[in-house]
């Protein structure tokens, strides 16, 4: 165990994380030079696309430092905000972190709220300047900016290059000299806590586990506490490129376990794995449960598709332990899904999982947040969408949920971006300069304002310079209403939202508009609008298409034209009385581009 070491990188997005990880694995011989290519821990598709992280990698190196061999496990973590649930799940595994810093960005929002998720779980931070072979590169200013933050020693920080390979050795002489060794007890009971697991078709459930405590060994019989299920342990391994099995896995490691276990819903991640026969006394202490901050409803295109698409969630929140989801239905759309997401960017991610890795077509409907709404009897009821919101003349008041948010950006943005957080109904609580061009501003926000598109206006305002970082900090009082669309005096409950009053107005009438132009026309008149309870405060129309039914006349007496406009006339009228209107996939998601 001494010569174990186990750590993670964490960074803001794009400073470099994965193109670092790779020069580590290409420096300790742990890949081939044929196997090589860019980002190589990111093995979905839609990571090398986007150029993002998106599930936190696992994998073992070797390296013989000044002669002695030594073991170092890493972990590669997401940068972006919606995914720091996998950041803290991989701090909890580990006992040091590379904090990444980019030298032409310096310190962003996510830099800090990473390093505070790994100073609550006492971690050693080392400080890693990267990128400073870039032009734009201010290798003096950023380290003034990491002492400041961190309070370490100036030459304590590591300059680097992930992308020309500069200060990898110093980084892992580091990493074996800094980090401490994993403490624990190879001979007590077992102890080991589950960090990750992914869905293989034909293996079944394999869990990715860090040893605490004991030794595992293939063939033992274990117990996962939490969901109390007993297993033989088939397979178990190490984490190398591709996995490679081994006889015992022991305090300190990090590892994996295949044993055949076919229901999804029995492994949870944050569990801990104990012997059978001597059972470990108390279970690990896990991560705190994810806390969800908007929610959508999920749903097949073809109804009959719903245990299908039941079976695709499971599956896919063994690899996505932050989705959180609960069955419900809607009158608009059949069975489906009501769906908890950290943010709108990890919404998508999931539906296009969805779409790729298991051929499910899917509709999403309007995002929300959660209320509590507290009745004239004074109960509190949560609500997360807005068919489950109880009649106007029962509500007593609701509340809404706040965060704070830190925005850091250069100085000359900042007039645009508290005009932004103004108008999205926030209120100015701090503003620090971190430097001469550089601002720390802290707001309280209602989350609901800045779930659409308030992280991309904030890009726009501030060119790409501006991060932003969040926290929950409670439910307050707030006017808000349940805005229904109504086609030709049906509600649609999939297109319900739940808005503030002032803005309710502005917002039903921006989105008759926009249906307007997105729903098809039909041979009947459309009438679209949004109403507050029962008062209408907008309405657009879709004008019906129309046969001509003159076409057959040439010349001939006018009231033979009137006889047929009139035959016309009649049979619009039944059909509007009995007309369905059919709604594409991108009027569900019109609210979100209402701009």
């Amino acid at each position: 165990m001494e010569n174990i070491r186990n750590f993670c990188i964490i960074a803001h997005i794009d400073h470099g994380k994965s193109t670092l990880a790779d020069r580590l694995l290409e420096f300790t011989h742990t890949v081939q030079k044929r196997d090589m290519q860019a980002q190589l821990l990111d093995d979905m598709d839609l990571e090398r696309e986007r150029g993002i992280t998106i599930k936190s990698h696992a994998i073992q190196m070797n390296y013989i430092h000044r002669g002695t061999p030594y073991v170092l496990n890493l972990i590669d973590t997401p940068g972006h905000v919606d995914f720091s649930y996998e950041v803290s799940r991989s701090i909890a595994a580990c006992e040091g972190a590379l904090l990444v810093v980019d030298a032409s960005q310096g310190i962003e929002a996510q830099t800090i709220s990473n390093l505070y998720l790994a100073l609550g779980q006492d971690l050693e931070i080392i400080p890693v300047l990267n990128k400073i072979d870039l032009p734009g590169a201010m290798p003096e200013e950023v380290k003034d900016q990491i002492v400041d933050l961190i309070g370490c020693e100036r030459d304590s920080i590591i300059h680097a290059s992930g992308k020309e390979g500069i200060g990898i050795e110093d980084i892992l002489t580091a990493v074996i000299e800094r980090i401490r060794a994993p403490k624990g007890n190879p001979q007590a009971e077992l102890q080991a806590l589950i960090f990750d697991s992914s869905y293989n078709s034909y293996r079944g459930i394999e869990v990715i586990f860090r040893v605490f405590n004991g030794r595992i060994r293939k063939g033992d019989k274990v117990k996962f506490v939490a969901t109390g299920k007993e297993y033989i342990a088939e397979e178990i391994g190490k984490l190398r490129l591709t996995k490679e099995p081994k006889e015992m896995v022991e305090a300190g490691d990090v590892g994996y376990l295949i044993s055949g276990i076919k229901e999804a819903r029995e492994v949870k991640v944050g569990d801990t794995i104990t012997h059978v026969e001597r059972p470990s006394r108390e279970a690990i202490r896990g991560f705190e449960d994810v806390k969800p901050m908007v929610f959508a409803g999920i749903y097949p295109v073809e109804t009959s598709e719903f245990e299908e698409l039941r079976a695709s969630m499971e599956k896919l929140q063994l690899n996505d332990a932050a989705l959180v989801w609960e069955p419900e239905t809607s009158a608009a759309l059949g069975f489906g899904f009501r769906c908890g997401f950290l943010g709108m960017l990890h919404m998508e991610i999931v539906q296009e999982r969805l779409e790729r890795e298991f051929d499910m077509t899917v509709i999403t409907t309007v995002p929300s947040v959660r209320f509590h709404v507290v009745t004239a009897k004074g109960e509190l009821l949560p609500v997360s969408a807005p068919s489950e919101m109880p009649d106007p003349s029962f509500i007593s008041r609701i509340e809404e949920p706040f965060i704070s948010a830190q925005i850091i950006s250069k100085s000359e943005y900042v007039g645009g971006i508290i005009a932004l957080c103004m108008d999205k109904r926030g209120i100015i609580k701090n503003q620090i300069y971190l430097t001469s061009d550089r601002v720390e501003l802290s707001f309280e926000l209602p989350l609901s304002e800045i779930v659409f598109d308030f992280f991309d206006k904030l890009k726009t305002i501030s060119r790409g310079y501006a991060s932003l970082d969040y926290e929950l900090i409670g439910f307050r009082e707030s006017s808000m209403v349940k805005l229904d669309i109504m086609l030709n005096g049906e509600r649609v409950d999939a297109l319900s939202a739940i808005v503030h009053r002032d803005k309710a107005y502005d917002w039903g009438k921006r989105l008759c508009e926009k249906l307007r132009e997105l729903l098809p026309r039909q041979m009947f008149e459309i009438a679209i609008q949004a109403a507050i309870g029962q008062k209408i405060i907008a309405r657009e129309t879709v004008k019906a298409l129309r046969k001509n039914v003159l076409a057959k006349c040439y010349g001939g007496d006018i009231s033979r034209k009137r006889k047929l406009l009139e035959k016309q006339k009649k049979g619009k009228k039944r059909m509007r009385q009995v007309g369905n209107v059919e709604i594409p996939q991108e009027a569900f998601m019109a609210v979100l581009k209402l701009d």
